[in-house]
C-alpha cells in the first residue's frame, strides 16, 4: 500500500444505476439519505433492536461494554508535538471529547495533569453542529499552529480549521476550508498545498480531486495558483511536506494512479521532477536530507536489481528534487516470513517495527560515514508492537505493546539510543485466568501454510463444544497482529468463549508478496485460506460449525458475505460490519471506484466473471440454507457506504432469508461516533453471539 493510501478520503454519495445488473430491483436504497429508504432502515432497526435489547444476556453486556468504553483509567494514546503529550480523550463528561495536552515528564505519571487546549462539545454546542474529531494536521517546523479535521457526525469529509496551541484559540482570519474530501500540507508556516473540490473538473472518478494548488495565507481559495494536476482517471493527488531536524524540507505531490501504484513528484530547482521509484512505495519520511523509503515492489535498473520488495531505503532528497539517478541505501530487508510494518522517524533515528511469523518487534536504524546500523530495541517478546508517536526534534518516540492477554503498554523510547522504559500500564479489562494463546497452522487449498491465534482456556475439553468466534481481513496490505481488546475478553473469553484471528494472504503479515497474491482474479484464495484455517479449528476439534461464528468488517465484510454463501457449513453465525456487498456496483458506490487495484473492475471481462460467481449480494440463492446473518453499518459512513448491507439485507428479505439488520445513523466507517453507540454496537454484537453459539435454540426472524 502506497503512503497515500493512508490519507485517502471518500466520496459523500453513492453513485448513479450506471452498470447496474438490469433486474437488480434495489438501486432505490442507493439513496442513501432519502425519505424511503431511511424509512426502510427505521423499520429493520426496530425488528433487530427489539429483538436483541430484549435478550436476557444484552443489558449485562452492555453495561460491560459500556463500563469499558467510559473507563477513566484508559491509557491516552499519545502524539507528539511542538515537544508537548496530546491526547484525544472521551468519556462520560466528554461525549464528544476534547483534545489536551501534557508534557512529556508529566505524562510519564500515573495521573498527568492534563490542559484541555479544545473542547469538541463546547465547539459543537457553539456551532450548533454534530462534530466528530478527526484529527490535527500540524506545520512540521515551528509546530505551532494545526489545522483542525472536523467531520459532519463521522464521515471522512472534513471542515479544516487553522488552530493555534500557543494562545488555544481558532485563528482569526485564519485558514479555513469548507467541508469535502481534502488533504493538505504546509509548504510553510503562512503557505498550504491543498487538495479539494476546486469546482468542474477537479475531481477523479473515485470522487477525490487531482488538482493541488498553493494558498497562501490571507487569499480566497479562488485565488490559490495550480501547483499539479493528475487526471481524472487517477485516485486522487495529495500534496507531500517534510522537515527533518537538521532543517531539510521536501515539498512536492503524490499522484495515487491506483490505490497501490503512486508517483511521487518533488519540487526542485526545474520545478516538480517526478522521482524515479518504483510504482508501489511508501514514504515515511526524512531524516539527515534523506527520504526514508519503504519498497513494496523489487526495484530495478537496467535488468539488475537496486532494493528488494518490502525493504527499507534511504535515498538523497536533492538528488531525487533535481531528478539525477538515484543510488539507494539499504536499511533493511525482510526474511520469507518476515514483513515491515511500520517506519517512522525520531530526532535524526528511523524506527521500524519488523513482524516475524506475526511477532512484533522494533529496530533504530542510525546512519554514520560507514553506512546504516541496526539495533533492536529491548521490548517484551510475541506481542504486537506499534509506534504510537515520535519527535522529530529530540528522538523522543512513545511505543505501544500489547497481546491478546497482556494489557497493552506503553514505552517511552530514545531512538538515538535504541532505549526504552515502561511507563504505563493499562489495568486488566478482563479476568486472564486460566486462559492461553496458542498459534497453530492451518494448510490452504494450494498447500500454502496459513498461520492463525486462538485464544481460549487452558482446561477446555477438545469435543468442539467450546463458542468460538474468528475473524480476519485479508485485503490492502493491512496486518491483523495480536492486539488486546477489553471488549472481546470481557463479553466474550471471560464468559468461556474463543477467540481466533487468522493471517490470511490479502494482508501484510509477510510483505507485499502475501498481499499480492491475492489480488483482483486471485481472490478466491484470499476466501480458501479463511475457510481452511475454520475447518483446522473443526478437525482440532476446538470447536464445531454448531459453535463457530464470524466476524469482520470493511473489506473483511466482504470476507464475511463470501464465507457465509461459499461455506454455509462451517459457521453458524457470521457478523457483517460496514461491508462491500455488490461487487458489480462497487465502482459506482461511495469510494468504490478507488478500490480497482485490489479488486478489479466490471469492466474488464475477467475481472467481472470472477465476481459474477463471488459476489455475495449476486450470488444469494432463495432456497439454500445459510447462517442467520447480523449485518451492521451506519448511514454516515462515505467511504464504503450503507448501500451494501442494505441491498444485501432487503435481498434475503425477498427470499425469505432470516437475518438481522442494524443502521447506526451516526459514526461514519466504523461502529460508532461516541462512547456510548461504541458499546451499543459492541452489546448487540455480542448478544448475537451469545445467542447463536452459546444457546442451544435455533435463531432467526
Amino acid at each position: 500500500m502506497t503512503a497515500i493510501a493512508a490519507i485517502l478520503v471518500a466520496a459523500t454519495a453513492a453513485g448513479t444505476a450506471a452498470g447496474a445488473p438490469a433486474d437488480d430491483p434495489y438501486l432505490w436504497l442507493e439513496d442513501v439519505y432519502g425519505a424511503k429508504p431511511l424509512a426502510w432502515v427505521a423499520a429493520e432497526n426496530d425488528v433487530t433492536t427489539a429483538s436483541f435489547e430484549k435478550d436476557a444476556h444484552y443489558p449485562a453486556l452492555f453495561a460491560d461494554a459500556l463500563k469499558i468504553a467510559e473507563a477513566t483509567d484508559r491509557i491516552p494514546v499519545p502524539e507528539l508535538i511542538g515537544g508537548q503529550v496530546y491526547n484525544f480523550w472521551q468519556d462520560a463528561a466528554h461525549v464528544r471529547g476534547i483534545w489536551r495536552t501534557t508534557t512529556v515528564a508529566n505524562y510519564r505519571n500515573a495521573a498527568p495533569q492534563w490542559r484541555t487546549v479544545l473542547d469538541l462539545d463546547a465547539l459543537a454546542t457553539a456551532d450548533k453542529a454534530n462534530w466528530v474529531w478527526k484529527g490535527a494536521t500540524c506545520e512540521p517546523v515551528a509546530e505551532r499552529r494545526c489545522l483542525i479535521e472536523l467531520s459532519d457526525g463521522g464521515e471522512d469529509a472534513v471542515t479544516l480549521r487553522e488552530f493555534d496551541l500557543a494562545t488555544g484559540a481558532f485563528v482569526s482570519g485564519g485558514f479555513a476550508l469548507p467541508k469535502g474530501k481534502q488533504n493538505v500540507g504546509w509548504e510553510d508556516a503562512d503557505t498550504l498545498l491543498v487538495a479539494r473540490d476546486w469546482g468542474p473538473g477537479s475531481m477523479t472518478t473515485s470522487g477525490y480531486p487531482f488538482v493541488v494548488k498553493r494558498l497562501k495565507r490571507g487569499a480566497a481559495l479562488a485565488d490559490a495558483t495550480e501547483v499539479f494536476c493528475g487526471q481524472a482517471s487517477d485516485v486522487l493527488a495529495a500534496p507531500v511536506t517534510l522537515a527533518d531536524a537538521a532543517g531539510h524540507r521536501v515539498t512536492g505531490v503524490e499522484r495515487a494512479v491506483t490505490f497501490f501504484e503512486s508517483e511521487l513528484h518533488l519540487l526542485g530547482p526545474k520545478g516538480l521532477t517526478r522521482v524515479a521509484l518504483p510504482p508501489k512505495y511508501q514514504v515515511a519520511g526524512l531524516v539527515g536530507g534523506k527520504l526514508i523509503v519503504r519498497i513494496d515492489s523489487n526495484w530495478s535498473r537496467d535488468g539488475k536489481p537496486i532494493a528488494p520488495t518490502g525493504s527499507i531505503v534511504a535515498i538523497d532528497a536533492k538528488a531525487a528534487a533535481s531528478g539525477a539517478a538515484l543510488t539507494p541505501e539499504l536499511l533493511f530487508a525482510p526474511g520469507p516470513r518476515q514483513s515491515v510494518e511500520a517506519v517512522t522517524i525520531a530526532g535524526t533515528t528511523v524506527l521500524a517495527t519488523i513482524y516475524d511469523n506475526v511477532r512484533g518487534r522494533a529496530l533504530a536504524f542510525t546512519h554514520a560515514p560507514s553506512g546504516w546500523t541496526a539495533t533492536p530495541l529491548t521490548l517484551p517478546d510475541n506481542a504486537s508492537v506499534s509506534i504510537y508517536t515520535s519527535a522529530t526534534r529530540d528522538g523522543t518516540a512513545l511505543i505501544g505493546i500489547e497481546s491478546f492477554l497482556a494489557p497493552t503498554t506503553v514505552w517511552l523510547a530514545d531512538a538515538a539510543k535504541a532505549s526504552a522504559t515502561q511507563i504505563k500500564a493499562l489495568s486488566p479489562r478482563f479476568d486472564t485466568a486460566g486462559l492461553v494463546t496458542e498459534q497453530f497452522e492451518a494448510t490452504s487449498k494450494d498447500g500454502t501454510k496459513i498461520p492463525y491465534f486462538i485464544t481460549h482456556r487452558r482446561d477446555i475439553a477438545l469435543d468442539g463444544s467450546t463458542p468460538t468466534i474468528m475473524t480476519a481481513y485479508g485485503g490492502f496490505q493491512v496486518s491483523r497482529t495480536p492486539a488486546y481488546s477489553g471488549i472481546a475478553g470481557k463479553l466474550w473469553l471471560e464468559r468461556g468463549g474463543a477467540y481466533v484471528l487468522a493471517n490470511i494472504r490479502g494482508g501484510g503479515e509477510f510483505g507485499p508478496a502475501w498481499h499480492e497474491a491475492g489480488l483482483k482474479t486471485k481472490r478466491q484464495i484470499i476466501y480458501d485460506d479463511f475457510a481452511a484455517v475454520g475447518e483446522d479449528l473443526i478437525a482440532r476439534k476446538l470447536t464445531s460449525p454448531r459453535r463457530l461464528g464470524i466476524t469482520g468488517g470493511s473489506n473483511g465484510g466482504l470476507l464475511m458475505g463470501v464465507e457465509m454463501i461459499q461455506r454455509p457449513d462451517l459457521w453458524r453465525a457470521v457478523n457483517i460490519n460496514v461491508p462491500l456487498l455488490d461487487m458489480l456496483r462497487m465502482e459506482q458506490i461511495a469510494a468504490g471506484a478507488s478500490w480497482v487495484g485490489e479488486y478489479g473492475s466490471v469492466t474488464v471481462p475477467a475481472e467481472r466473471a470472477f465476481w459474477e460467481k463471488t459476489s455475495p449480494y449476486n450470488t444469494l440463492r432463495a432456497g439454500a440454507k445459510y447462517p442467520v446473518p447480523y449485518i451492521f453499518t451506519t448511514t454516515k459512513d462515505d467511504r464504503v457506504g450503507p448501500v451494501h448491507a442494505r441491498k444485501f439485507a432487503a435481498r434475503m428479505k425477498e427470499f425469505g432469508l432470516p437475518y438481522y439488520y442494524y443502521e447506526n445513523t451516526e459514526g461514519g466507517h466504523g461502529s460508532g461516533a461516541n462512547l456510548k453507540q461504541i458499546a451499543r454496537t459492541n452489546a448487540l454484537a455480542y448478544t448475537y453471539f451469545t445467542r447463536m453459539l452459546v444457546g442451544d435454540d435455533a435463531a432467526g426472524k
